[in-house]
């Protein structure tokens, strides 16, 4: 836990008339204290909230390694809460080809660089949204806007995986 301090120095001036009707001026400081404590969890750190359901995620990388098989990386969602570009972005799990990266919209869904491709467990997510409609006409029923999908509806869970930027694949 952290715990940060933060001073606001305030001076204000009242106007005080002497006999002679000049006006004198004086400075009273005045200090105002604001303790705020927080504690950062990440989203690897955080424990199992009982009673609620979780999605497993497996992410598979657009590209073999040198041995010739794809990297996977893991994450844990809570059904319903969270969108998957927040949840690659949470646990750093790279989501944007290099144009992507200089010209995404930032979650917005007005830009259509944030393709995934769901290989397994497509009935844990959210339908298509027009706006991915809209994006993806022309591509595969599989692949998805990452900032349009939510991960789970509050009630299942289960194993999603997905194919990182999917445009890449052969």
């Amino acid at each position: 836990m952290a715990c940060m301090q933060f001073t606001n120095a305030v001076s204000f001036r009242p106007e005080q008339l002497s006999g002679a009707g000049t006006r004198d001026y004086q400075t009273l400081p005045r200090r105002k204290s604001v303790s705020v404590s927080f504690a950062g969890i990440s989203a690897e750190m955080s424990p199992a909230q009982p009673g609620k359901p979780e999605i497993e995620l497996e992410f598979i990388g657009p590209k073999p390694g040198n041995d010739g098989s794809y990297p996977v990386e893991s994450a844990k969602a809570i059904s319903g809460e969270k969108l998957l570009r927040d949840v690659m972005s949470d646990n750093k799990i790279e989501l944007y080809a290099t144009y992507g990266k200089l010209m995404n919209c930032g979650g917005g869904g007005s830009c259509g660089t944030c393709i995934v491709e769901i290989i397994d467990g497509k009935d844990l997510l959210n339908e298509r949204t027009n706006t991915e409609l809209k994006y993806l006409k022309k591509k595969p029923e599989s692949w998805r806007l990452a900032c349009q999908t939510i991960v789970g509806n509050k009630e299942n869970s289960g194993k999603v995986v997905v194919q990182r930027i999917p445009q890449w694949k052969k």
